[in-house]
């Protein structure tokens, strides 16, 4: 079935959003229906929808499966509590890194993290909660990027010729599916949310998993976890669509102390984007381009290089893996 787009400049937000608000309580009933909640402005835009369709009959979670930010979790929690919607931290962290365990290709952790969210987490979810419905946030460049081979997204199941109600034993609901990112901030905006919700940079469905090339373990995420906290920090004044820290995985040869040392690159991305269909780098100054490379070689464990990618999108993508 063909995804007829709302580009951002004809959506109707006001009117959209009784709509989808409408849809999903009819397709609901009187059941209930869960929602995975990233902090992401897709995923809030979907649970704000289903909240205002649903009420209490919304079961709102964040999965906590140890690939994410720095103290996102936390973060979360506390500015949807502000909004009236409590959200459930579910400890997954085993989970997702046995699934994990010995995976180097792209799509075989991409498949690995998908299967481990859906079966697994949201399958007992539905099993203990009796809810037959997922609400989640699949956007339309989600499923272009899909079925096109480009990249698999965790999130797109349908459009694959996967059966959720068959697969899974639940239905996924996805309302914001004709809609591109700018389409989505402009919803999420017109829905109340907080501006650190609808202005806030992309960050993928594998969250970091995305960020670190070769096998994805604990001690792998965390320098990553802790990098990406350095670039957005350096670079939270940058006006840009997304920028991220990535992980390398073969040993690079440096200097420490007069001595050599073979350690680990960090490959830095800035980009400027609307809607990730395509996109440029942002030329950093040098000064912050040193400065950036001066505090990852000093404060990530074992960094000795740091490179910035100049390739746009395409050939390149946002994300590297």
């Amino acid at each position: 079935m063909k995804i007829v787009e709302i580009p951002a400049r004809k959506l109707d937000a006001k009117a959209f959003i009784r709509e989808k608000v409408q849809e999903i309580s009819d397709r609901v009933g009187d059941g209930t229906a869960i929602t995975a909640l990233s902090g992401g402005v897709d995923s809030a835009v979907v649970t704000k929808l289903g909240h205002m369709a649903l009420g209490n009959r919304l079961k709102t979670y964040f999965i906590n499966n140890g690939l994410m930010r720095k103290d996102e979790p936390q973060t979360v929690v506390r500015l949807f509590r502000r909004a009236g919607i409590r959200v459930e931290v579910l400890e997954a962290q085993k989970a997702f890194f046995d699934a994990l365990k010995g995976l180097r290709d792209p799509e075989a952790k991409r498949e690995a993290i998908t299967q481990t969210f859906y079966k697994k987490i949201f399958g007992q979810l539905v099993k203990s909660s009796g809810a037959r419905f997922l609400l989640q946030g699949t956007i339309l460049t989600d499923v272009e990027e899909t079925v096109a081979g480009v990249k698999r997204q965790h999130n797109v199941l349908a459009q694959l010729g996967i059966d959720p109600q068959e697969a899974f034993g639940y239905r996924i609901l996805e309302p914001v599916l004709q809609l591109r990112k700018d389409g989505v901030r402009k919803l999420a905006k017109a829905l109340d949310l907080p501006v650190s919700v609808y202005k806030r940079m992309p960050f993928p469905g594998p969250a970091l998993a995305a960020r670190v090339i070769g096998e994805v373990t604990p001690e792998r995420v965390e320098l990553v976890r802790v990098a990406t906290a350095i670039v957005e920090s350096e670079l939270r004044n940058v006006k840009a669509f997304q920028y991220m820290a990535i992980l390398h995985e073969d040993q690079f040869a440096g200097m420490r102390d007069g001595k050599r040392d073979f350690g680990r690159q960090i490959e830095v991305r800035c980009w400027s984007s609307v809607d990730a269909r395509t996109a440029k780098p942002v030329w950093l100054p040098r000064r912050e381009l040193q400065r950036l490379a001066g505090r990852l070689t000093r404060e990530v464990p074992g960094v000795v290089s740091v490179t910035y990618n100049i390739a746009a999108k395409p050939p390149s993508t946002l994300e590297a893996v």
